[in-house]
Formats: structure tokens, sequence, C-alpha cells
């Protein structure tokens, strides 16, 4: 029964693999969807923070000028949106439209004594124009908190008295400033309003502050702060739900925030009521502002073009110039980003971008999606016993069905985790199981551990060892096998595709989890087959391990094995950093190819792949090279598994990868035969 047991799964493989192909031709119908729905939005839209303006004009001998200026200047670079925010009185401050005060310093003015028992706010208005705009806003405000303010006069001039401390009331947002957004709308300029839950969800103003963003062509408003409007009150009030059926019946959608270190509290929420009206925010850090504009332009376009990005949203900030002891700000350097020959906005449209009012996605789902999604599943799951079959074969049907019943039972409890956790199954067994049976091929195909070492005998083929195929054919048959297995590898990618096809993977709201997990699995099992799978029974390998001495050496190997770990983990994810000369060779590789291949695998691990089989078809330990060249194999599924990034962008980025390590790896070959065939020459000389 054990030897029939065994035969049933080593003969399953060929069903499995049927299983694999019809998934895989299931999945087409979706990968399709999705190449749809990234080309339904191709606006980008560039938004300054007004409020940064505003402060660095405070710095300005002419403030009002200045900011006057400064707004043509942005809207010939292309600038078609500010930020504004729902204003406080140090806005108002900033602005030169508002003075105040507070009990101490008021008594200082008025050469009167301090009240014992009354520590208010004192707001003086800079004209008869600014109170008569700004002081029904500012009453309304304090009234619906349950503050009193009342009418003041100092010298002539119009003010309140704001019954909380000064502290207090800066600390009070209120509506946008109403001329603010009539010079800015006057200016041609869209509106992007950025909101903040500080105070109580408050619904008839809401009602009112929505319906006036909709008459000034509002179509998208950002959250300042770490929670959306009405988050705070949403247990009691169920405010979100109100909020956003506010903004449907008004058109308005909202944008996510890229790099946010955690996501703002209730946007997953909100944007599933809006049913996803949502756009991704690149902003641009007050510090970053000062970069060299070629590479803030670079940013632009590599932030629309490879992330799904769009929304440019910059900032400044004024800065102590000591060299030339003046306050300076980084507008002028955004302006040469953007306009400039070359700059940013060239590069957005030569990339097939238009600037404008920045749209959501529109989302194609096709009815019969979910059933393609069903045989992806199970094509999936096939994928994965397929690995397991090579490493412990017994178990090849028992992980198959185990994974068809798991698979059901997590997609019912949690949907969301099954898709992720079976992507990453997925993800990680193809480009294993493709090294595995390139690593089998090669076993078949090499010499015998007898050949080793062996020497031309007389009637072999010219140019060979005997049992070993000459060096044109091994160059050929490493070729091959390259491509038999990068196919392999990347026949993870529809699965990936149809297993996340959902607009909350394109929109970061939701991730594809284990990158570190994809980055080291492969290259663990691929070192455990490499090691213990090759020749005599695993087992009894295993045992030989166990049994053999430890010796510094060996530590030492480790060692360095464990730091090189360390820094390949390190490159991963979001998280890896590069050096200025990276930098600079990455975008040497942009403005040559258009898409930057990914450096990891056609500098080390594609010509690694090549030059390995090459030397593995005539000395089996070059084999141990396979582990590192499953980096490659790795890398180009990961590069499908960001799925913010357009799918052409990764496509032409795996194969460009491809196409330089084989060339790459087909020159080190040639290095290599040259290499030996100088040692098996000298040798004999050094030897003398």
């Amino acid at each position: 029964m054990q030897h029939k047991w065994q035969r049933w799964n080593l003969n399953s493989r060929k069903w499995l693999w049927i299983v694999v192909v019809i998934g895989l031709i299931a999945t087409l119908p979706v990968v399709y969807d999705r190449l749809q729905t990234e080309k339904s939005s191709k606006t980008v839209e560039i938004v300054f923070d007004y409020r940064d303006l505003v402060d660095a004009a405070s710095y300005r001998a002419n403030p009002q000028d200045y900011i006057s200026q400064q707004l043509d200047r942005l809207k010939e670079a292309g600038v078609q949106s500010m930020a504004v925010y729902e204003n406080t009185l140090e806005d108002y401050r900033k602005a030169r439209r508002v003075m105040y005060w507070g009990a101490q310093d008021v008594a200082n003015l008025t050469d009167s004594v301090i009240p014992e028992n009354e520590n208010y706010t004192y707001v003086l208005f800079t004209s008869k124009a600014n109170a008569e705009a700004l002081a029904p806003t500012i009453r309304d405000t304090f009234s619906d908190l349950g503050i009193r303010a009342e009418d003041w006069n100092f010298r002539g001039q119009q003010g309140l008295i704001i019954e909380t401390p000064v502290e207090d009331a800066l600390l009070k947002p209120m509506a946008p400033d109403e001329s603010t957004l009539i010079t800015l709308h006057d200016k041609g300029f869209h509106i992007v309003p950025r909101l903040v839950d500080s105070l109580p969800y408050n619904e008839e103003a809401m009602n009112r502050l929505i319906e006036r963003f909709k008459s000034l062509d509002v179509k998208r408003i950002l959250f300042e702060g770490d929670s959306v409007k009405g988050f705070n009150d949403n247990e009691d009030l169920q405010s979100i739900a109100s909020f956003a059926e506010l903004l449907k019946q008004n058109g308005i959608g909202i944008a996510t925030i890229e790099n946010l270190k955690e996501q703002q509290k209730g946007f997953n929420k909100l944007a599933f009521l809006l049913d996803y009206n949502v756009t991704r925010l690149y902003s641009l850090s007050e510090n970053d502002s000062t970069l060299k504009p070629d590479v803030i332009a670079d940013r632009f376009a590599l932030a629309t073009k490879d992330r799904n990005i769009r929304m440019l949203y910059l900032n400044t900030a004024p800065t102590r110039n000591t060299a030339k002891a003046q306050i300076d700000d980084s507008v002028d350097n955004l302006v040469t980003s953007l306009s400039e020959p070359g700059g940013a906005v060239d590069k957005i449209k030569d990339n097939g971008f238009t600037l404008g009012q920045a749209a959501a996605f529109d989302v194609v789902d096709s009815p019969f999606q979910r059933y393609f999604k069903l045989a992806a599943v199970i094509g999936a799951v096939a994928m994965v016993a397929l690995m397991i079959s090579h490493f412990v074969p017994w178990l090849t049907l028992l992980a198959w069905a185990l994974g068809l019943i798991g698979s059901a039972g997590l997609l019912l409890v949690k949907p969301v985790l099954f898709e992720q956790a079976l992507a990453l199954a997925v993800a990680i067994s193809a480009p294993t199981l493709a090294m595995v049976l390139a690593v089998r091929k090669i076993n078949r195909s090499g010499p015998p551990l007898a050949v080793q070492g062996a020497t031309t005998v007389r009637g072999s083929i010219p140019g060979s060892v005997q049992g070993v195929m000459n060096p044109q054919r091994r160059l050929v048959q490493s070729l091959v096998l390259y491509v038999k297995t990068a196919l392999i590898s990347l026949s993870a990618v529809p699965f990936v595709i149809a297993l996340l096809n959902n607009i909350t993977y394109s929109l970061v709201l939701n991730q594809f989890r284990g990158v570190s997990l994809l980055h080291i699995a492969p290259i663990g099992l691929v070192g455990i087959y490499v090691l213990l799978y090759r020749g005599e029974f695993a087992l009894n390998k295993t045992g030989k391990l166990l049994r053999t001495p430890v010796t510094l050496a060996m530590v030492a190997a480790a060692a360095v094995l464990g730091v090189i770990g360390l820094y390949y983990l390190s490159r991963t994810g979001n998280s890896g950093t590069a050096s200025s000369y990276e930098l600079a060779f990455r975008n040497f590789m942009e403005s040559v190819f258009g898409v930057r291949p990914r450096s990891k695998e056609f500098l080390l691990a594609h010509p690694v792949f090549i030059l390995g089989t090459f030397l593995a078809l005539k000395y089996r330990n070059a084999a141990y090279l396979m582990i590192v060249a499953v980096i490659g194999q790795l890398s180009m599924v990961d590069t499908f598994a960001h799925i913010h990034s357009p799918v052409l962008i990764s496509l032409v980025r795996g194969l460009l990868g491809l196409g330089l390590g084989l060339i790459l790896g087909v020159i080190a070959v040639i290095v290599w035969q040259i290499a030996e065939g100088c040692w098996k020459r000298w040798l004999p000389l050094l030897k003398k």
C-alpha cells in the first residue's frame, strides 16, 4: 500500500501541472481587467500647500505682493491646485489679517490691571474689510463650541473678545477663509481642502462647507492629522457614514498619502463608503523641496509612472540662509524643477499623462471574474503542492487536498488573509520549483561523480572531457534552461495578480504581506535541495552533516553568510536605502531604458545562473551557485507583488533584467573559458 501511495503521488505531478496550466489560463481575463483599470486614470494633479506659501510670505517685506507673485509663477509652472486648510487664529495672524493677545498683554496695552477671574482672548482685525469677512466665521465657530464671543474696540479698530484662554483659542480650526478661496479660484486654481478632525462633528456646518466646496468645483479633499473627518465621533454619531454620504452627493473624493507611518484612522472605512473614489498622493517634504531640480523632476516622473501616483503635493518652508544673510524658501527651486525643459511637467507628459484634476481609477470587474479567480485558486494550490512534492513526495496529494480545504475555510472566515496567504505561498513556490527543476536537469545532464577532474582520453570527442559535453553545447543548454526556469518562476505572477486584483491593493490600503519571507524562503529551500537532495537519500546526507565536526572556518563562514543575509534583507521592501553611487546608476538605467531593471537581477543573479549552469554541467559542485541564482527568480516575482505598480511596467522591468542578465551571463562564460584555458596552459609552466 505504501508503494502504491508513493506511485500515486509521483504520477499526480503531471495532473497537477495540467491544473496549474488551466489555472493560468483562467487568470488571463483577470489580468486583462487589471490592465484596463490601470489605463482608466491618466490625469496628474500638482498641488501646492497654500499655508506654507503664507508662512514663507510672512518673512517678506511685502507679504501680499509676494503671495500674488508666487501664485502667478506657480500657475505658469504647472501647479493647478492649492491646498487650503481649516484656518486658525495663527493662520490669520501670519496673513496680517488679525492680531491677538491674552489677558496679561491687553492689561499692558491698556495700562490697566489684569482681571482676577477672566482669562480671555482678545482679537483685533487689521482692517474693516477683514472684520467683515472674518468676524462671522470666528463667532460661528466658537458659538458652536459653547464659547461666547462679543464685540471689542481698541483704538478705533474692530475686534472680538473670545471667552477662552488664548492657548485654547489658537487650537480651534475654522472654515477655510472665504476671501482666500475666492482669490485662488479667480486666479484659476482648483481648491483641495485639508480638513482636521479635532472638533465635535457638526453635520449642519459640514453640509454648508461641502456645498461651498462643490460650488468651487472641488473634486477631492485631504485630511490633516491622524484621522479622517468624523472619526472621533463615529461611535456615537455614525459620523463617517454621514460624511461619506455628503461627499458622494457632491461628487467629491479623497486622497491617500503615500508612505505614512500609519494610515489615517477611519480612512479605509471612508474609502469603502465612497466606493473607492480615492487617488494616491506623493508629498514632497519641506526638506526635499530643496533638492536639485532634476532630482525632484525624476521623483515626480517615477511616482506617476511606476507607482500609480496621481497627485503631487508640494511643500515649502522659510529657512535662514546665513551665506546670504537672508530668509529664503524653496519656491524658486520648485518652479524650476517643474517648468525647466526636461523638468517634471515635460517628463510626466512624455510618459503619457495629462495635467488636471486627479480622477480615481475606474475599476473594471467583469461578471465572471469570481469564477476565474476560483480556478486561479485551484491552480495556485496545485503549484504549491508541486513544490512540496519535490521535497516530501508522499505529501503531494495530501498537500493539494488540504490546501483546497484550508483555502475554502479561510476564504469564508477571513477572505483578505486567505488571498494574501495564498499569494505569498504561490510567490514562494514558483521560483523554488523552477530552481529545483533546473538543479534536477543539471544533475541528469551533468557528469557523474567519477568524471570530476577527468582528463581527455583517446577516442573521445575532441575538445571534451569523458562524459562531459563540449562548451558550445553546455552554453546552449544553459541558455535554454535559463529561459525555461524564468517562465516557470513567472508563472506565479498571473496567480498573484488574480488573487490580489482588488483596488485596495492598488491604492495600498491593503498590501502584499510577507516580502521578507518571499526574499529568504526560496533561497533556503533551494539551498536545502542542493545540499541534501542531490545523489544519495536526503536523510543519509542529513546524518552525515550532523556528525560533521564544527571547525573555526565553518563558524567564520557562517558569520560571513549571516552578515550578508542581514544586509540582503535590509535592502528588501520599501525601507531599504541606497548609496549615492547606486542612485546615480539607477537614474542612468532609467534614462537609458525608460524603466529601471533591478540591479540584483541583471548584475548578479541572472549571470550567476547562466555561469553556474554552464559550470555545473562539467563540475558538479558548481551547482551550489544556484543558491545565489534563485535571488533573480524570486525578485522577478516580487516585482509584480508591488500591486501599486502598473503590470506593464513590472513586465518591462523583468524582461529587461532577463535580457541584460543573459548578456552579462554569456560574457561571464566567455571570460571563464578564457581564464580556464590560460590556467591549463600556464599551470605546467608554473610547476616547472
